[in-house]
């Protein structure tokens, strides 16, 4: 039950770097759209989409609103849109590997104190790092990884399709909602 609650902080804190990633990594090459939109903000509430909340507690499954992005401002639109879908998988994979060290010394010092005399809340203290750390770790791989697929809307194709001729690469873009809607039944 306590790792349950804990996922939740550990999604939010997920989802929401990496859509204000997306944001920031457009806006660096040219894209004020998120910014002038309020979305390089790391306030949860201007990222969640209500029925992607509500699936991601019921299911386990669930999304974010997606940071507005205009190509028009890129100079080389193809490159630079996979550059803006990498950067979100790419923040959930080094928030993955940072937060792995701190469950290992939760973990470690948990296991050290375990037959000591530490005080009780010391010990619920560190189940509770321990948890969320695990709840970090995982729900940031499982993030980037899923969002690597190379299905659209999903940032992996948006990098798988920049080695596609232009007029494919926007006739496959054209049916991008019908293809997520496929996925999600």
């Amino acid at each position: 039950m306590l790792y349950e609650l804990l996922v939740i902080p550990a999604a939010l804190i997920a989802l929401v770097l990496h859509e204000v990633s997306h944001g920031y990594a457009a806006y660096k090459l040219g894209d004020p759209t998120a910014r002038i939109m309020g979305r390089l903000s790391l306030n949860p509430l201007k990222h969640l989409d209500p029925i992607g909340a509500i699936c991601m507690v019921l299911f386990r499954f669930g999304w974010a609103e997606p940071v507005p992005i205009d190509t028009r401002y890129f100079r080389n639109p193809k490159r630079d849109m996979a550059l803006t879908a990498l950067a979100g998988p790419i923040t959930n994979l080094l928030i993955a590997f940072f937060s792995l060290p701190f469950y290992i010394l939760a973990v470690n010092t948990y296991n050290t104190m375990i037959f000591s005399d530490a005080a009780p809340i010391v010990m619920s203290l560190l189940k509770i790092a321990i948890y969320f750390f695990s709840a970090l770790h995982g729900v940031n791989l499982g993030l980037a990884l899923f969002n690597l697929l190379p299905i659209p809307p999903l940032d992996g194709s948006r990098v798988l399709f920049t080695f596609l001729p232009t007029h494919y690469y926007f006739r496959i873009m054209r049916y991008e909602r019908q293809i997520m809607l496929g996925v999600l039944v």
